[in-house]
């Protein structure tokens, strides 16, 4: 939902063992970002004391030189720890901090512990199929690629080489259908479904109120009691839960699990 930073550690650590024990067979990676590695190092072994598979480190944006970036990982490893599994986040349009096909590789081929890139470049298409390119050449060992931005560009990810989402959307299973579809060579039946959904994608992406129109879904749906968020947070005007409406009746034309009561 985006709201991890609101909570406080005690909440944090609390969510993480709720969330695996409602669901013990999936794996949770938990993002662990934090100023600095006290911080981090607490909550990633919080995490995996309850359960987690593995944590998510974004780099701050002070970080500008490759150098720097590769050399920020090493650092949070050693303060982690090496025997805990963790994914780079890779999020230029917010955290302000470009790494390069290159850079990724050379902190995978750093520090074993990295199993798994969150790709969320804008565009971002070229960056996954040079990093499937370096693998292929033997210069970038296999790791998982997901990719998030709201799943905005799913359905050609997966075709670069991505191996799924890690990101939200109010129709998760779409989410998974698309992947399902790719992986099966199914191409047309994941993008009629991708574009299908693409209308609430779209509007679900709008900064500053994408997570009120998430929230709002999913209670719509029945999966939230509430569309509460926590303070600082924007509201749905009575014209925007309109729209959402009208794109959800239109949804339900092509997937019924858009038709709610």
């Amino acid at each position: 939902m985006g709201e991890a930073p609101k909570l406080d550690p005690d909440e944090a650590r609390a969510f993480v063992s709720r969330c695996v024990r409602r669901a013990p067979k999936l794996p949770f990676v938990v993002g662990v970002s934090a100023p600095g590695f006290a911080a981090m190092r607490a909550l990633a072994l919080a995490a995996m004391d309850e359960g987690a598979a593995g944590v998510m480190i974004a780099p701050p944006s002070s970080l500008r030189t490759d150098d720097q970036i590769v050399g920020y990982y090493a650092q949070a490893v050693e303060a982690i720890g090496g025997d805990i599994p963790f994914a780079i986040q890779d999020y230029p349009l917010t955290l302000g901090v470009v790494m390069t096909p290159n850079v990724i590789a050379r902190i995978v081929a750093d520090n074993p512990s990295c199993a798994m890139l969150k790709h969320e470049d804008w565009p971002g298409q070229e960056k996954i199929s040079a990093l499937r390119a370096l693998e292929r050449d033997g210069r970038l060992r296999r790791v998982s690629i997901l990719t998030g931005n709201g799943a905005l560009f799913l359905d050609f990810e997966m075709e670069r080489g991505a191996d799924g989402a890690m990101t939200g959307y109010a129709f998760p299973e779409m989410l998974i259908d698309v992947v399902r579809l790719s992986a099966q060579g199914r191409r047309d039946e994941a993008h009629d479904l991708f574009d299908a959904h693409l209308p609430l994608v779209r509007y679900e992406q709008q900064q500053g109120v994408g997570l009120a129109v998430r929230k709002y879904v999913l209670m719509r749906r029945g999966i939230l009691a509430s569309d509460a968020q926590r303070k600082p947070a924007a509201a749905l005007s009575a014209k925007a839960r309109s729209e959402v409406e009208y794109l959800l009746a239109r949804l339900a034309r092509h997937d019924s699990r858009a038709r709610l009561a």
